[in-house]
């Protein structure tokens, strides 16, 4: 894997030190979070965040443990790190950072205090909700080592205040358990209980959201550190209270064998292959421990069906993953209504308000079959997916249904915003695409021929998929093409000056990325041309990938950022998109235009912000600043695929 370290000058530096993360993810859905400096900037940071039912409904619960060492001197030295309401930072620990590591995918923390050094290394139990904190003495001592639990139990999008109810701390052996939800384990533990007031989480007020929230001071363990070699070790675990997981340094040596069988698995051809492998297991998870699910981003998002059929064959297919994949299509699958396939939501209620993710559905299924071989899975699946054809021809929900003139699939209905562009601004869409968008024909399109193809090899008629497959084509080809030398993103809007179903119409020809879709599929309805590629990379490519809406258009938002409803208005009206790499270097690979420099960025944005991964989003405008989740998965799946494709 490529090597993710750095020195003091930017472990020293606050600013630098905090806008890079780390992220060491469990297997349900939960994960521990922070960044290199050790200060925490987001109200969803802890080392002990914990899945609920869903992936999204997460709950934080051990914040951090801060170290202070007692040096043989008496001198006490403070090594954790916080930021006050008061703007005040203290403790400053991250000064003494003279190193930071990423080893196989788990932090390394290395303090030097003159000639004393001490090293932190953590991780988490895969597959339980459990955390592992080990601190080793490396040279010096004999010193005394406390480590001070700041706790909360609380909703990560959340904060909890002094105002409410005081946790409730019980204490057990080597430890406390708190609020009956996850228990703390470690030597020589000493009750406290009071309130730290007035945390500051500097990324929340970036965001325009509520950036304080108040800690438990639940208690300190304490240990001595004679000779190098010693340990101090603590443990944090939810669900099973009584049953206790394994030594703290057995689960860091299991953490990090895992995550090297994980990369040896997907073969990779290089450091970066190897690093995106392990990017990409975070986002697999099994919440409860029941079936193979995505999580879409960290720390904040859930399941999304579309995210997850866009990753498909990034995360489960480029990965040696397959099996895992088979069980995942077969239970979206299951999800089928009215032609449409369920939206797993953040909320954790089933909703079917995607227009395309069905339609990525079905290009996850015909590359499923195509790369692996696995004609049982497409005979299976087969009378489900002509349930999606069938719907959609005779209309389903939100408009949704082919056009008998030209073959084409419109969509749109009020308050809808059915695309991948969904963002809404206090409730009301901000892109609702209403008509033909050109991603989703290009989709529906390719959906029709692999299906086509499905269907023959399980030694049926296909004759009536490839009919339709024609005469979609033909109008696509026919319709979409622009005068302004691309292809227009809308056919069939509502004119600006109508409602939803007023007589006037027009086409949308604002410059999107969303037409590569049109020259990237498998079975794309048009064939590349260098022109129109160049004209579409002025536009819109950036270092870390496309930008949703070219720079010149009135609507276009440089910056995602400031509160919501700024974040969300800009969201698909500039933003760059890393995941939408994908379609354009394949695209550009169809039309055999170079792409050997179109990665570089990207690869090297893999140790800026997120590490060892890939943002969901930065700025349409210099310096590009990663913006959005730190770790996407359909960032990395699509980077993955592309690199793999070409190799």
């Amino acid at each position: 894997m490529i090597d993710i370290h750095f020195g003091p000058q930017v472990c020293g530096d606050l600013t630098s030190a905090s806008s890079r993360e780390w992220l060491v993810p469990d297997g349900i859905g939960g994960y521990a979070m922070g960044t290199v400096g050790g200060l925490r900037t987001r109200r969803y940071h802890g080392l002990l965040v914990v899945p609920g039912e869903t992936p999204a409904s997460r709950q934080v619960g051990l914040v951090s443990l801060d170290p202070a060492v007692t040096l043989p001197s008496g001198a006490r030295v403070r090594l954790g790190a916080h930021e006050w309401s008061s703007g005040v930072v203290d403790p400053r620990g991250f000064e003494l950072l003279e190193r930071f590591d990423l080893v196989d995918g788990l932090p390394r923390w290395r303090w030097r205090i003159g000639a004393v050094v001490i090293e932190r290394e953590l991780a988490m139990l895969p597959g339980r909700s459990c955390v592992a904190v080990v601190h080793r003495l490396v040279a010096g001592g004999p010193v005394r080592l406390e480590l001070s639990a700041a706790c909360t139990w609380r909703d990560a999008h959340g904060e909890r205040r002094a105002d409410g109810p005081t946790p409730q701390v019980e204490a057990v052996a080597d430890g406390a358990v708190v609020e009956g939800a996850y228990r703390l384990a470690g030597p020589g533990w000493t009750p406290e209980g009071q309130w730290w007031l007035g945390v500051h989480h500097r990324e929340e007020a970036t965001r325009g959201l509520h950036p304080d929230e108040d800690l438990w001071y639940a208690g300190r363990f304490a240990g001595e550190l004679e000779r190098p070699g010693d340990t101090v070790s603590v443990r944090a675990w939810a669900g099973r209270l009584d049953e206790e997981p394994p030594p703290a340094a057995e689960i860091v040596a299991t953490a990090r064998r895992r995550n090297r069988q994980v990369v040896a698995a997907a073969k990779p051809a290089d450091e970066v292959d190897a690093t995106l492998a392990l990017a990409a297991d975070a986002f697999v998870v099994r919440p409860g421990g029941a079936a193979v699910d995505v999580v879409a981003g960290y720390p904040w998002f859930g399941a999304w069906s579309r995210d997850t059929m866009i990753s498909y064959e990034g995360l489960f297919l480029c990965t040696g993953r397959a099996a895992e994949g088979r069980e995942l299509l077969r239970a979206y699958a299951a999800t089928l209504s009215e032609g449409m396939l369920a939206n797993t939501a953040d909320t954790g209620r089933v909703e079917y308000n995607t227009v395309d993710g069905t339609l990525w559905f079905l290009h996850a299924v015909s590359r499923h079959v195509t790369v692996t071989g696995d004609t049982d899975l497409g005979d299976e699946l087969l009378p489900a997916l002509r349930t999606v054809v069938d719907a959609h021809v005779a209309g389903t929900r939100y408009g949704i249904a082919v056009d008998p003139a030209d073959g084409l699939l419109a969509q749109g209905a009020p308050g809808t915003a059915l695309t991948w562009m969904d963002a809404r601004v206090y409730g009301v869409p901000v892109t609702p695409r209403t008509g033909k968008p050109v991603e989703v024909n290009a989709l529906w399109i390719n959906g029709l021929a692999g299906l086509a193809e499905l269907t023959e090899l399980a030694g049926q008629d296909a004759a009536e998929l490839w009919r339709r497959h024609a005469q979609a084509t033909a109008s696509f080809r026919d319709r979409f093409p622009s005068p302004t030398g691309w292809l227009h993103d809308v056919l069939d809007a509502p004119a600006p000056a109508y409602p939803l179903g007023g007589a006037a119409l027009h086409d949308d020809d604002a410059l999107r990325p969303n037409q590569l879709l049109a020259w990237s599929l498998p079975f794309a309805p048009l064939e590349p041309d260098e022109p129109t590629l160049r004209r579409i990379a002025t536009g819109l490519l950036t270092p870390l990938g496309p930008r949703s809406l070219a720079p010149d258009s009135p609507e276009f938002v440089g910056r995602h950022r400031g509160g919501p409803a700024e974040r969300d208005g800009g969201y698909h009206q500039g933003t760059v998109w890393p995941w939408l790499l994908g379609p354009y270097v394949d695209a550009c690979r169809r039309g055999k235009m170079s792409v050997d420099d179109v990665l570089i960025g990207i690869e090297s944005h893999l140790t800026e912000y997120g590490l060892g991964s890939v943002s969901e989003t930065a700025d349409g405008v210099a310096p590009h600043s990663a913006t959005g989740c730190p770790f996407q998965a359909w960032s990395v799946a699509e980077l993955l695929r592309v690199r793999r494709k070409g190799q």
